[in-house]
């Protein structure tokens, strides 16, 4: 019985037990056992439920345990725990933070008109408000040689008060170092939990217990507010570069309650992100992770957990049908080769462009991936062989028969009528953008230009493929497992687009995508396919492989 289930039954069934394992897991994060007797010596009761007068107090140091001097930056009197507020505030930086140092936040959650540092019933948490990253190189004109800064210069000018003090910039814009450098933290987000939750000990949560602070009033164990300080809105995108004459730099400092199950997912995906950080994955790597669990609220997050799960499973189908397909492919009759050979050119063209505009490695390793398939692909339609000399490849094409000229010159005739539009656009499109666009190098700007024209006319090198059908009036030669399942993940493309951090140009071509496959859809129903008889090109689906004959 399990050696007649197949490869793709078999991998179906481990994602079907992959995903309830998860559900289960995700289960048990946001679920607490809640102490069922109050008045049992197993409970732990909250300080809050005895509604105290609490003070918010922050204060910056050098150094996280605030050896050296500490500076009060903000205090909330009147702290409702159940009150959400934004402060933004102007911090003064100390002369080792200007000099590529670090600084802290210390949040305190102590009780009304009592010193925090001397007070039994505070709460209290670290926060790094500075990071090191290497900081983005400038974009110039690659004919004048003009950055965007040198641009607003005279605008500048109008503001001598201004210009001074953006004088430093300017001159750390210009001189960009490969080390990486202090960056302010411009966000501090803190939470605590305004649950009155009663915890049981028999069954207090690992992940909760490193966040308690309790005391003995009497019989009663008594925990403390859970403060939390959320490191997963610290965005790339509100990091700020500082240097030797920023004096000051702004603070927004937004608090708001939040929920013991909240909470316990939050600390998850921060271990999660911290984990990827030491397994090498840089700040932007990181930040893209971030982004899907801060810009969406916790419904959406499990609709994209499915999403996700769905689209690497129809990505691992889709490539195994592909080259399953390619790997039996013994003939290109009705096969366009220089769509596939344009399929190969883009996709390189895509993970050369990804990778110089350091996109997320959730996009850029199936980039990497579908990049190598694709060069494969070509090996086998144009029957290349190579073959190892003293060290020197040497490349030998096979011959067409009569069939794949007929299918060649359907192909080449296509191209010829796509080149017109195509290549003076393409053209002029790079042009355009070395004129008037700033980019960081010449090969940035020939990336760029590639790529732009691979997402704007792309679509186009897939008409051949089209026309090929259209003349032959048949798709019995294409591969529809992969096909579909290519289809099914060009839609989750879609959702995807809207949650994960690309560039603009590469989410529309996940729409682009969409029109093209609708396209095959029609033909495929325009001709359909007869699976009971062998088709023009020898294959018969309903019919095993025959052995060969003697």
């Amino acid at each position: 019985m399990f050696l007649k289930t197949s490869f793709t039954t078999l991998i179906v069934g481990v994602f079907v037990v992959y995903v309830l394992h998860t559900c289960w897991v995700m289960y048990g994060i946001v679920y607490t056992k809640p102490c069922n007797n109050p008045k049992g010596a197993n409970c732990i009761t909250p300080f809050l439920a005895g509604n105290p007068k609490l003070q918010l107090s922050i204060y910056t140091a050098l150094r996280s345990n605030a050896e050296g001097g500490h500076t009060l930056i903000h205090k909330e009197e009147n702290f409702d725990v159940n009150s959400k507020f934004e402060r933004t505030i102007n911090v003064s930086l100390p002369k080792k933070t200007r000099n590529n140092g670090t600084l802290y936040a210390l949040i305190f959650v102590h009780q009304a008109a009592h010193d925090p540092w001397h007070d039994p019933r505070q709460v209290h948490l670290v926060a790094q408000l500075t990071t090191y990253m290497v900081p983005k190189p400038p974009e110039i004109s690659l004919i004048s040689g003009e950055d965007k800064t040198q641009g607003q210069k005279e605008g500048q000018q109008k503001k001598p008060h201004d210009a001074a003090a953006g004088g430093g910039a300017r001159a750390g814009a210009t001189s960009v170092s490969d080390h990486p450098v202090s960056h302010w933290r411009s966000r501090l987000t803190v939470n605590i939990v305004g649950d009155h939750f009663l915890f049981d000990r028999e069954y207090l949560p690992n992940d909760v217990h490193r966040y308690l602070r309790v005391f003995q009033n009497g019989k009663k164990v008594v925990y403390l507010p859970l403060l939390f300080v959320d490191e997963l809105s610290n965005r790339v995108k509100d990091l700020v570069e500082i240097n030797s004459t920023t004096t000051e730099l702004p603070l927004t400092i937004s608090y708001d309650s939040i929920s013991l199950g909240r909470l316990r997912f939050w600390i998850h995906m921060q271990d999660a992100v911290y984990s990827l950080q030491q397994f090498g994955f840089t700040e932007k790597d990181a930040d893209e992770i971030k982004g899907i669990f801060v810009d969406t609220n916790l419904y959406f997050l499990a609709l994209t957990f499915f999403v996700a799960a769905f689209h690497l499973l129809f990505d691992f189908l889709a490539f195994k049908n592909d080259i399953s397909f390619w790997k039996q492919k013994k003939s290109m009759v009705g096969m366009s080769s220089k769509a596939v050979l344009w399929r190969c050119f883009s996709t390189i063209v895509i993970f050369l462009y990804l990778l110089d505009e350091q996109t997320s490695l959730l996009v850029l390793i199936p980039a990497g991936i579908g990049s190598m398939i694709e060069v494969w692909k070509v090996k086998k339609a144009f029957k290349i062989q190579v073959f190892w000399k003293g060290g020197k490849p040497t490349f030998l094409f096979g011959k067409l028969d009569e069939s794949e000229r007929r299918t060649e010159e359907y192909d080449t005739l296509a191209m010829k009528y796509l080149s017109y539009l195509l290549y003076p656009l393409c053209i002029g499109g790079a042009v355009y953008a070395l004129i008037f666009l700033r980019y960081k190098s010449w090969y940035s700007w020939l990336i760029n230009s590639l790529v732009n024209g691979v997402y704007a006319f792309g679509f186009l090198f897939m008409l051949p493929q089209l026309f090929v059908n259209y003349k032959l009036k048949s798709v019995a030669h294409l591969p529809w497992k992969a096909f579909m399942y290519k289809a099914f993940n060009t839609f989750i493309d879609d959702v995807f687009a809207f949650i994960i951090t690309m560039p603009t140009s590469h989410r529309l071509a996940c729409f682009r995508d969409d029109v093209v496959f609708l396209i095959y859809l029609y033909q495929r129903w325009l001709y359909p396919v007869d699976k009971t008889r062998v088709n023009e090109y020898g294959v018969s689906y309903d019919e095993k492989p025959k052995g060969k004959s003697h």
